[in-house]
């Protein structure tokens, strides 16, 4: 059988796949770009989204692939839309082997069935910017799970800013096993939870210098080359935002759900509504939101202070139809806990956040009881 008549087989099937809304398929649509069959079968193409593209559109592609007899590996270069452009333009071309990849260009690694144990569930903590609590929210999370007895890892995919080792109070760098040339790493724990952050690996100051496609390449070795063991939840503290470690973290394991984490004002809600309509683009659960920094009791007379204003995270549940998941207090005691390697719902569970966490993370709980059992 030839590579062309392969080929002629796999745009086929592409064309089977239709946009719901106009109707066209993804190779006419221009969505398909470079398309390249090998000699063994291997496939690979760059897909381009689009502005209304629904979620899952990439995975219908990969799968009408899939099915083409012949076809072996399926690799595909997800590529955001560049300015004033509804699909991706030329930098959409599947690169060379080895060759620099264009601007919005995110690797796609094939998705590895089974890669932290049939039973782990992945829940990723995202916000659409910096500086709202994710990796305090993530934290606390992961150290209420593990506490309630549940086998949990935390993966810190924020590679430009690692928080993860000074949250939980961990030191050192982790061990490798394992013979030459099959090394494993180990993961460093604290507090019942395994955790695996490039904070470990890098000095104090060193700043994590490094291209998007570089990001992929650490999280899929963090995932796939660290002796994570039998884990009940994988809780993965995300950088802020809408990149590179987002697509390709979906592309690497499947999430069972996404908590997305922001604070009342305008400026952050905003940011989130992006985030949640990207991970809705790549078909992939938002469990729901969490308002941090809510308003400020003041100690002496009760009286609330709105530092950052008052129920957007809420209002911003209530227009996309997601969960609320709770609000999180101003607290010296979440800051005091952060600083302190000591996660707010072990050393204050007491306080008006530790008391909140603690709800949060046992309605995120019920959301993976669910949908384990469904």
């Amino acid at each position: 059988m030839s590579d062309g008549s392969l080929r002629e087989r796999v745009l086929e099937a592409l064309a089977g796949v239709r946009h719901p809304k106009s109707g066209r398929d993804v190779v006419a649509s221009g969505h398909v770009q470079g398309l390249e069959v090998g000699e063994t079968g291997d496939v690979r193409f760059s897909f381009g989204i689009q502005a209304d593209d629904p979620g899952g559109l990439v995975r219908e592609a990969r799968s009408a692939v899939e099915t083409v007899d012949g076809v072996g590996a399926v690799k595909i270069n997800v590529t955001l839309p560049q300015s004033g452009q509804g699909a991706a333009g030329p930098s959409a071309s599947v690169p060379a082997r080895g060759a620099a990849r264009g601007p919005g260009v995110v690797p796609a690694p094939t998705p590895k069935a089974g890669i932290l144990g049939e039973n782990t569930r992945v829940i990723a903590v995202s916000s659409g910017k910096g500086g709202v609590g994710k990796s305090m929210v993530a934290t606390n999370l992961a150290a209420a799970f593990a506490a309630a007895g549940q086998r949990v890892g935390l993966l810190d995919a924020d590679i430009y800013g690692p928080n993860i080792p000074l949250m939980f109070g961990a030191e050192g760098r982790p061990g490798v096993s394992g013979e030459k040339g099959k090394e494993m790493i180990e993961p460093m724990e604290a507090h019942g939870v395994r955790l695996m952050s490039i904070g470990f690996l890098l000095e104090k100051e060193q700043p994590a210098i490094m291209r998007g496609p570089l990001i992929s390449g650490i999280l899929k070795q963090f995932l796939e080359q660290v002796t994570w063991g039998d884990l009940d939840v994988m809780v993965v503290d995300m950088p802020p935002g809408t990149g590179d470690a987002q697509l390709s973290l979906v592309q690497i394991v499947d999430i069972d759900g996404v908590v997305m984490v922001t604070t009342p004002q305008d400026v952050a809600t905003g940011d989130v509504r992006r985030g949640i309509k990207m991970f809705e683009r790549v078909n992939t659960a938002v469990m729901g939101i969490v308002e941090n920094m809510a308003p400020f009791k003041c100690p002496h007379c009760d009286e609330e202070i709105e530092v950052f204003g008052s129920g957007g995270g809420e209002r911003l549940a209530e227009e996309l139809e997601l969960p609320f998941l709770g609000r999180v207090p101003l607290d010296p005691a979440v800051r005091s806990a952060g600083d302190e390697g000591q996660p707010t719902v072990l050393s204050a569970p007491d306080s008006d956040a530790g008391r909140a966490l603690q709800e949060i993370a046992d309605r995120v709980a019920e959301k993976v009881a669910l949908a384990a059992s469904g």
